[in-house]
């Protein structure tokens, strides 16, 4: 190959930087094949794979167990619409109420769509349930949260990035300091229009903060005390990926309204749903809400396989014992360490805090030099590094993994 010649990767880049719209900064790497915990590049060099598309593939790339109930389905009946039944919808609510333990099911299919879906059932039940006057309800959010990126949600975002020049905002929420009991129960008692809590059980995208301990359950709590519905965003921390097959469940609580999506389907179709109580999602008739794709028949078989294989690989329990052996050796390093200062998380979502401002392209660079070392990981928020593997990995390939992740920071100390 000439010098001049482009590789696969280059070319695959250029396409989408020309013909895609810039909504993104991927780390340069072009992806092709993946297995399990590996992903392999289209020059075929193969990396561990220490994102997990932001948890959507805890079962691992390309499970054949729900690769098989993608194709089985998609060769027998792929869409009908709400506008008809199907006979796979009904099988997939009943298993998923039972896994989860719940009356209703409304599914849905992107994590965003989940989080709407439960803010208009929220407020429908507030008027219908609590007699609370029209447009009067109000929500109560975590400031520094990420639930997606709706015109409604962003406006309830502190993100700069997602929100300015998207306005105007929805109105209806009220943002108080994450892991504040105290600034809650204020709200709680002096708002008679507070309809709901919506919560991450640890905010992932803001650079995994996980709570004092206690605070959940406490929370939980005060929205019964006051009549308020406690909604977990379980989107990215659900389905096993902190070592329970709920974040919730570290604490015993139970969601008036869970929000599920990314690894409900393996990463392999996009699958939401929220789950309630009949006296919740009972306010929900024919018309008020919806989506052409929402409860497809793909859908809901890939769903059943994706809990099959959570329960039956007992990845929660994997994921407990990794994590637990991923923060001890890190903290190990980072007692003498210049270039990392903290980690932090649950399970395997985990995050490595680089001691550099959050301006600086320190992580970024860290992360580009993993990707030389054979794993990917993507920084958030600047100065964090979030390393969230699938959960199938075993205890000596998180073992190669640590060394590969202790090696190069190494390579950064002062």
């Amino acid at each position: 190959m000439s010098v001049m010649e482009k590789t696969a990767s280059e070319k695959a880049i250029e396409l989408e930087n020309k013909y895609g719209a810039h909504n993104y900064h991927p780390l340069p790497v072009v992806l092709s094949k993946g297995e399990g915990v590996y992903v392999w590049d289209v020059e075929g060099k193969k990396y561990y794979d220490f994102l997990s598309a932001y948890s959507a593939v805890n079962q691992g790339h390309c499970h054949p167990t729900i690769v098989e109930a993608v194709t089985k389905q998609s060769n027998t009946l792929a869409l009908t619409s709400r506008a008809f039944h199907n006979d796979v919808l009904g099988k997939y609510e009943k298993f998923a109420c039972e896994f989860f333990g719940f009356d209703k099911l409304l599914p849905m299919n992107t994590g965003a769509e989940a989080v709407e879906t439960a803010l208009k059932i929220c407020r429908k039940w507030a008027y219908e349930k609590k007699g609370l006057d029209e447009n009067e309800a109000e929500i109560i959010v975590c400031a520094n949260n990420f639930h997606g990126r709706t015109t409604t949600i962003i406006s309830f975002s502190n993100d700069p990035v997602a929100r300015k020049n998207f306005g105007p905002y929805t109105k209806g929420f009220i943002k108080i300091e994450y892991d504040n009991l105290e600034a809650l129960e204020q709200h709680l008692e002096s708002n008679k229009n507070i309809a709901g809590f919506l919560v991450e059980p640890i905010q992932g995208e803001a650079g995994v903060y996980v709570p004092s301990e206690g605070y959940l359950s406490k929370a939980k709590a005060l929205c019964e005390k006051h009549n308020v519905l406690f909604i977990a965003d379980e989107v990215q921390t659900g389905i096993a990926r902190t070592g329970r097959l709920l974040a919730i469940d570290h604490e015993n609580v139970k969601a008036d309204l869970l929000i599920l999506g990314k690894a409900l389907s393996g990463g392999a179709y996009p699958v939401s749903a929220v789950l309630a109580d009949d006296n919740i999602m009972e306010v929900i008739q024919p018309g008020n809400h919806g989506s052409t794709f929402g409860g497809n028949p793909v859908a809901a078989a890939v769903a059943m396989a994706a809990l099959s294989v959570v329960r039956d690989e007992n990845l929660a329990e994997n994921a407990e014992k990794l994590g637990k052996i991923f923060r001890s050796e890190l903290n190990k390093f980072i007692e003498t360490s210049a270039i990392a200062s903290l980690v932090r998380g649950k399970g395997l979502l985990n995050a490595v805090v680089i001691n550099d401002s959050e301006d600086s392209d320190t992580a970024w660079n860290i992360c580009l030099k993993l990707r030389d070392n054979g794993l990917l990981a993507k920084p958030t928020h600047g100065n964090i590094i979030r390393f969230a593997p699938p959960l199938v990995m075993n205890e000596e390939q998180l073992m190669d993994c640590i060394s590969i992740i202790i090696n190069t920071f190494k390579e950064f100390e002062k």
